[in-house]
């Protein structure tokens, strides 16, 4: 038996029943990558290809005490954060990752989940004002899409790449971490990721855009996907890499459920080329 313990990576994210994002997608992709995988949900949803029928948030003390039981006993290699639901679980959330002992030093990618697929707001202006101040400042990497990072750099419109990667740099600057602006949310024929850090910025990833209407869970499983690679002791800029193809193969791969947008085939995925 290999000595080798796969990476401990925690998610704290909303439920999906329809399991093709939160906490669902996130569990798919630990296991797919190699990794082990520990839950903090925030909130419980009934949802499926074709929307979100019902949510009930849980308690924000009740998260952190998830988060608590896994951390204290098991540990993290890196944690990854989703859906949040509102600013009372945000601030717990926050005040606990900051003081936890078991949680210092722990790589933390931070999906800001604001905006959905629709262009819904998910979360109200002052729950964004205490995951900017509170969480940020905690996070090694930020993966906002374009309509999050209009919010949070507070533009009407993000038209073109010199704009997006100022606001990024921005973000970065002002928190001290990385940030990965998603493009997938654009009409244009290429998906292309930035990359800044406060120092400015870093890179761009640039895929072809592929037809499909079964993408619900993308940013909840690009995100875990970067967690679980960085928890393998990849760089950064690779575990995003790696992160990316993993995510176009889930695509790729949808086993087609649903009438609206469908989940990815994540079980489908077999290997990453390196």
């Amino acid at each position: 038996m290999s000595e080798r313990k796969p990476p401990r990576i925690l998610s704290i994210a909303g439920s999906d029943s329809g399991g093709g994002a939160g906490i669902q997608a996130d569990i798919k992709t630990i296991t797919m990558l190699g990794g082990y995988a520990m839950t903090a949900i925030t909130a419980i949803t009934a949802q499926n290809s074709r929307g979100v029928q019902g949510i009930t948030p849980l308690t924000g003390d009740f998260v952190m005490e998830q988060v608590d039981s896994c951390l204290t006993d098991f540990g993290a290699d890196a944690i990854k954060i989703g859906m949040l639901h509102d600013a009372g679980i945000i601030g717990e959330v926050a005040r606990g990752l900051a003081t936890l002992p078991e949680a210092q030093g722990v790589p933390l990618v931070l999906d800001p989940v604001m905006v959905a697929t629709s262009g819904a707001r998910l979360l109200q202006e002052d729950a964004v004002e205490i995951m900017r101040d509170e969480l940020f400042p905690l996070a090694t990497l930020l993966t906002p899409n374009l309509p999050e990072l209009e919010i949070l750099a507070g533009a009407a419109k993000l038209t073109d790449t010199r704009q997006i990667v100022e606001a990024s740099i921005a973000l970065a600057e002002a928190h001290d971490c990385h940030v990965l602006a998603k493009g997938g949310h654009t009409d244009d024929a290429r998906v292309i990721d930035i990359l800044c850090s406060p120092e400015g910025f870093l890179m761009q990833f640039d895929d072809a855009k592929i037809d499909s209407r079964h993408t619900h869970g993308t940013g909840c499983t690009l995100s875990a996907a970067i967690a679980t690679l960085i928890g393998h002791g990849q760089p950064l800029h690779h575990a995003i890499r790696l992160a990316r193809h993993f995510t176009r193969a889930a695509i790729e791969n949808a086993p087609g459920f649903g009438d609206g947008h469908g989940p990815m085939g994540h079980q489908a995925v077999r290997k990453l080329e390196s």
